[in-house]
């Protein structure tokens, strides 16, 4: 029976889970190091203070991330184009560092430890961040002065060194603890145990779902408080709930399961790669069972072959010459999912245009609801209202209905479902150029195109594409995660979910590239540009037309790359 079939029975009460230890078979163990047992640990038990310490670090990264392009661009009176580049190479950075939390967690710590180490020097890290980002935003000598009509003064070079500086630690702080969190969740849940690998599915979806509660109250309340009861308060907040999500953590220590370190993943690749080249010259052995029985051989194989160097003096020690037929598969397993990967960054570019182009594009548009003023940036609370509406409706409606074509135990592959999202980030750029061209229409019709004004267009018309955004994250974004997580080598979780995350650092420095070569091409000859501070004077739907074609092309290769996807073989 194989592995798909077993959990549809399952799950249709057609097949009993076996009889079996009463410890886990993962190996995983409690925090003195001793085995766990199933009935008292790990699983939806020990979620809840999992997803309730993500809650709170997100509402804390959301609260700075969410409303920052309106801070650089009303307080630090920089350009639209020179504020969205900004972001999105900040947000870069703080997707890059968590590289090196996941290699410690994979080497030397374990996810808990690393998640316990790197939360409390988050914590100090964005006390300090924040207490910087506060002042920046509250000394008068800290912030540049006021605009005196048209007229807005640039910030000194100081003020701009306090603030990114503060912004930076931030992002410092939040790499250790971002690849861990989703890993030492699944870790939860036993993969020899066909039931709780079922619901394992369903955790990666209430993971992503807690996410966006934080990203709610940052989107609306957060932003409210920011652009009205001033940025001091606004960024100081979001440090109290740093301080939350790190008890929430720690109160459900006795209930998790452990994974133990597995030793440097990078170190383990360098070795296959090193070792593969020293014996470029020798053959593969005919007998393919001698390479964990693979029927092809291929050149990372010879790390782990024998030569007579070896044989003759018997020393099988240097790992930098002969290798495990483990490490060389580990090896091969992350080439081989490497073009899944890359076809992620091109969707996290247009993931960053939440943060960026789309609030531009609100703060040109009538932000008047009946007589309350939304800010912009809280526009966004709709990509987040979406995923919290599709999350359960994944999980609980289109699962069910797809398991019964496709007998997948999640209903779709991880494959099936990050192809939709693709799809999905297609017509998310295509409504928002839509949208853009109906508002510089109305503008034109109206006299305004020279006028840095508002035009009278609803902010509310941007709603089908945060929404479509929001839909297309619960596909991509939590497919990535239930891909990176299964797929990857058991003792490489950690860094493969880094990996994930890099494609979303990745995709923000794209956004910064294509941005920056959109400005350069379209302003040449003294041209406004496409993006220029007074937008009604633009073309930013053809920047969204670009977005939007790139995502289609991305599409395409992405749906040859899956045909082509070999997955790795149940363990």
């Amino acid at each position: 029976m194989g592995r798909h079939e077993e959990e549809r029975l399952l799950l249709e009460g057609r097949l009993t889970e076996p009889e079996g230890s009463l410890y886990t078979g993962d190996g995983s163990v409690d925090v003195k190091g001793n085995p766990v047992l199933k009935s008292n640990t790990g699983t939806w038990r020990a979620c809840p203070f999992i997803l309730g310490n993500e809650c709170c670090e997100r509402l804390a990264y959301y609260g700075i991330a969410t409303n920052l392009v309106s801070y650089l661009t009303k307080k630090l009176h920089q350009g639209n184009a020179s504020a969205a580049r900004n972001v999105t190479t900040w947000q870069g950075t703080c997707y890059l560092t968590p590289l090196i939390g996941a290699v410690l967690a994979d080497a030397y710590w374990g996810r808990y430890w690393t998640i316990a180490i790197f939360s409390t020097i988050y914590f100090i890290v964005m006390i300090i961040g924040m207490c910087t980002l506060t002042l920046s935003a509250s000394v008068p000598s800290l912030e540049p002065v006021e605009c005196v009509g048209a007229m807005c003064p640039p910030a000194t070079p100081s003020q701009y060194a306090f603030f990114f500086i503060g912004l930076y630690l931030i992002a410092l702080g939040t790499g250790g603890i971002k690849p861990c969190v989703s890993s030492f969740g699944a870790d939860q849940f036993d993969d020899t145990d066909p039931k709780e690998r079922v619901t394992k599915g369903s955790f990666f979806n209430w993971f992503y779902f807690s996410i966006n509660i934080g990203a709610l109250v940052s989107s609306s309340l957060i932003v409210w408080i920011q652009d009205n009861r001033g940025w001091g308060l606004g960024f100081g907040i979001p440090a109290l709930f740093m301080g939350v999500a790190i008890i929430s953590f720690f109160l459900g220590t006795p209930l998790y399961r452990f994974q133990k370190p597995g030793g440097s993943p990078i170190t383990r690749m360098c070795q296959v790669v090193v070792a593969s080249f020293r014996k470029w010259s020798l053959p593969v052995p005919i007998d393919s069972s001698l390479l964990y029985e693979t029927p092809d051989k291929e050149c990372l194989d010879k790390a782990a072959v024998l030569s007579p160097i070896e044989n003759s003096t018997g020393n099988y020690n240097n790992p930098w010459r002969l290798c495990t037929v483990t490490q060389v598969e580990e090896l091969k397993i992350l080439i081989r999912m490497f073009p899944i990967w890359a076809t992620g960054i091109v969707f996290s570019a247009v993931y960053a245009q939440m943060s960026t182009m789309f609030v531009e594009q609100g703060m040109m548009m009538d932000t008047r609801i009946g007589s309350f003023i939304v800010p912009a940036a809280s526009l966004s609370a709709f990509d987040v209202i979406s995923v919290i509406f599709w999350v359960p409706v994944y999980d609980r409606i289109l699962v069910p209905i797809a398991r019964k074509f496709t007998n997948q135990g999640r209903g779709f592959t991880e494959l099936q479902r990050m192809g939709i999202g693709l799809f999905l980030s297609v017509l998310c750029m295509s409504t928002a150029a839509l949208v853009e061209t109906k508002r510089l229409d109305i503008a034109t019709s109206l006299g305004l195109i020279d006028q840095n004004t508002p035009v009278p267009i609803s902010i509310l018309w941007q709603i089908p594409q945060y929404f479509l955004l929001g839909a297309a994250e619960v596909f991509t974004f939590i497919g990535q995660l239930e891909f990176f997580y299964d797929q990857s080598p058991d003792a490489m979780r950690s860094l493969c979910s880094a990996l994930s995350l890099l494609t979303t650092s990745l995709g923000n420095y794209l956004s910064s590239f294509i941005l920056t070569l959109v400005t350069s091409i379209t302003t040449r000859g003294g041209q406004l540009g496409w993006i220029p501070d007074n937008l009604n004077q633009g073309h930013l739907d053809r920047y969204f037309w670009v977005l939007a074609g790139l995502s289609f092309v991305n599409m395409v290769v992405y749906i040859f790359c899956a045909k082509l996807y070999k997955s790795k073989a149940a363990t």
